[in-house]
C-alpha cells in the first residue's frame, strides 16, 4: 500500500535576505522540524517525509508537496520554517483521511491557505474530476 508523502525541499531559503552560502538552509530547518513533529503525530507506516534536493520553485521560499499516487497533490510555497511544521502535519492528517485527497478549504490550516500554489490531480484520473 502506497504511503502518503510529504516532499520537503531542503535547499529552499525563505527569508528575503541573501541565501546563505553554507547550510543549514531554511528548507533543511523546516525538514528537521517536520521530521521531529511527525514522530509525535503519526505512526511509522502513515506518512513518509521525503527530502528533495530542489522542487524548482526557488523564488517562492520554502516549498513542500503533499502527495499520494491515488490522490490530489498539493504544492505549498513561501512557508516560514519556524511556523509551518505543525500546520503541515495538521493538513496531512486531513489529507490522509480524505479518500481522494481533497481537503475542505475551511479545514486547511490558515497558515497554509495562502501558501497553496497548486492542486494537481492524481495520475489515476477520476471520471467525475475531468
Amino acid at each position: 500500500m502506497p504511503k502518503h508523502t510529504l516532499f520537503v525541499c531542503k535547499s529552499c531559503h525563505h527569508s528575503s535576505a541573501k541565501r546563505p552560502e553554507n547550510p543549514p538552509f531554511d528548507g533543511t530547518i523546516l525538514l528537521d522540524q517536520v521530521k521531529t513533529l511527525c514522530t509525535e503525530k503519526f505512526s511509522d507506516n502513515e506518512i513518509e517525509i521525503q527530502p528533495v534536493g530542489c522542487l524548482w520553485a526557488c523564488s517562492h521560499g520554502c516549498v513542500v508537496a503533499a502527495s499520494h499516487p491515488e490522490k490530489t497533490t498539493y504544492l505549498f510555497v513561501n512557508l516560514p520554517p519556524e511556523k509551518s511544521p505543525a500546520a503541515l502535519l495538521d493538513f496531512m492528517q486531513l489529507y490522509i483521511k480524505s479518500p481522494k485527497g481533497t481537503v475542505v478549504w475551511k479545514q486547511i490550516p490558515e497558515l497554509l491557505q495562502s501558501a497553496i500554489f497548486a492542486q494537481i490531480p492524481s495520475i489515476l484520473i477520476d471520471e467525475n474530476f475531468s
